[in-house]
């Protein structure tokens, strides 16, 4: 069962979001707080956090960039207004995913199992085939954790499956929209500006490695010399 941690000031939310979560074998714990929220974070496991972005003490921009300070976890935007300027901001934090309020519970829940499959590691050992091996830089497909230079890198799982499909076919030039079919879906509301954001996140995160070049009205791709 996956624990999911909700921040929205809205206290008639979480009870009947919680219950229905349940359905889906995902329990719900939420604050109204951002502080409370943090203190949540850091003394309890949760597999993802759904964060709105008006909210009292801070909002869900700052929220989201002090959690992405200390944590991996994938965060799912709640944007009252459905503005996409608020979505671009989020992702550019290092959200995964945004959701226009007001939403059908059915929709966060079809995202949040999509963020949570991202993090299922299989509990076999990787092999030889399952780490792409790199001119510094390493990618292991299966536990998804990626070396850069020899150091660990932390990614979000957006960021991490954009770098495995530039990986696993190093050279092959993708464009925007074949790179957000394979990260969110077909059936997923998609705008390129969203793919621009997350290359940028995932440039200054190899740095120094300059791994993924642009192709002028192309898109995409990984150029750096396989091992």
């Amino acid at each position: 069962m996956s624990h999911i941690l909700l921040i929205d000031d809205d206290e008639e939310l979480s009870t009947p979001l919680g219950a229905y979560f349940r359905r889906f074998d995902l329990t719900l714990t939420s604050a109204t707080r951002p502080t409370a929220g943090l203190a949540l974070l850091r003394q309890g496991h949760f597999d993802a956090a759904i964060l709105d972005v008006m909210l009292p003490e801070m909002d869900g921009f700052a929220l989201c960039r002090a959690i992405r300070k200390e944590s991996d976890i994938p965060i799912i935007m709640l944007t009252a207004r459905g503005d996409v300027m608020d979505r671009v901001v989020g992702l550019e934090l290092g959200a995964d995913d945004y959701l226009p309020k007001p939403f059908e519970p059915r929709e966060l829940v079809a995202r949040l199992q999509t963020v949570l499959r991202r993090r299922v590691v299989p509990p076999h050992p990787a092999t030889s085939r399952d780490v792409l091996r790199f001119d510094g830089l390493d990618v292991d497909l299966t536990r998804r954790t990626v070396t850069r230079q020899g150091e660990p890198i932390d990614l979000t799982s957006t960021e991490f499956d954009l770098l495995a499909v530039l990986a696993r076919d190093s050279g092959k030039v993708f464009s925007r929209d074949d790179l957000l079919n394979r990260l969110r879906g077909h059936e997923a509301e998609l705008y390129t500006r969203a793919i621009d954001i997350v290359v940028s996140r995932l440039r200054k995160k190899l740095e120094p490695l300059d791994c993924i070049k642009t192709l002028r009205n192309a898109g995409y791709s990984l150029a750096v010399p396989r091992c």
